[in-house]
């Protein structure tokens, strides 16, 4: 009785010693876990915070760049348009230039154009009495200019028009001019080409400027071949104007 009652009361302690151990070492696992779950959610964090950290940076490096790539489109555009602007101020310049150029260059045939409307009767010649000269040869002063040529030189209009007269007999204008014609011009004026050897025109015909029109010749009142011209006012005789300055005033020189 005595000995089962002892064996009981040492079991008890042995119990709660292994009780305690077993609570002791299940508290120190509880612990033990609470510290590593901890640890992996610091860790979890940190590569969270890593990674937002990173996807930030990511960001506002693409930005820079979307940036830097928008602004060197705009310097571009800036550089094109003002290589625009550069080409097209060159352009005009150098058309202004061009133009200055062509004016001095086209002045001179502009001149010449000017002249080639009016020309001398005749080429090769030698101005011989004037106009308004005086002398035994004419009722009063000379009505016109001589140009001493050979008999039988081409006589040309001087300026493109329609024929009022043509003939013996000074064309109608007398005698003394022997065989003439005269040319109604487009600017109110009329030329006499008289003395002539022969006359190759006929009235109502339309003739050029430089067109052959007769052969110079010594007929009528003259004292050896020549060419006599007269520029009018009115297709008839005494009407005259000094041809030598209406020539020049047209650009002809004699």
């Amino acid at each position: 009785m005595f000995t089962r009652v002892t064996s009981r009361s040492s079991r008890t302690p042995q119990l709660r010693t292994r009780a305690a151990v077993l609570a002791a070492g299940l508290g120190a696992s509880v612990v033990l876990g609470a510290g590593v779950a901890a640890a992996a959610n610091t860790v979890a964090a940190t590569t969270t915070a890593t990674a937002a950290t990173s996807g930030v940076a990511s960001a506002v490096e693409a930005q820079a760049a979307a940036q830097a790539k928008a602004a060197a489109k705009v310097a571009a555009a800036n550089a094109k348009a003002k290589a625009a602007k550069v080409a097209a101020a060159n352009a005009k310049a150098k058309a202004a230039k061009a133009a200055a150029a062509n004016t001095q260059k086209t002045a001179p045939q502009a001149a010449a154009k000017k002249a080639a409307s009016w020309t001398s009767p005749v080429r090769s010649y030698r101005l011989s009495a004037s106009y308004a000269q005086a002398g035994g040869m004419w009722q009063s002063t000379h009505s016109g200019q001589d140009f001493a040529v050979p008999t039988g030189t081409n006589v040309v209009a001087a300026h493109g028009g329609t024929v009022v007269k043509a003939g013996g007999n000074g064309a109608g204008d007398g005698p003394a001019y022997g065989n003439a014609v005269v040319i109604k011009h487009g600017n109110g004026t009329f030329s006499q080409y008289a003395h002539l050897s022969r006359v190759d025109v006929r009235v109502g015909q339309v003739v050029a400027t430089g067109q052959h029109i007769a052969l110079s010749g010594n007929t009528g009142n003259s004292s050896g071949p020549h060419l006599h011209f007269e520029i009018r006012t009115t297709a008839n005789y005494g009407t005259a104007i000094n041809p030598v300055a209406f020539l020049r005033g047209k650009g002809v020189t004699l």
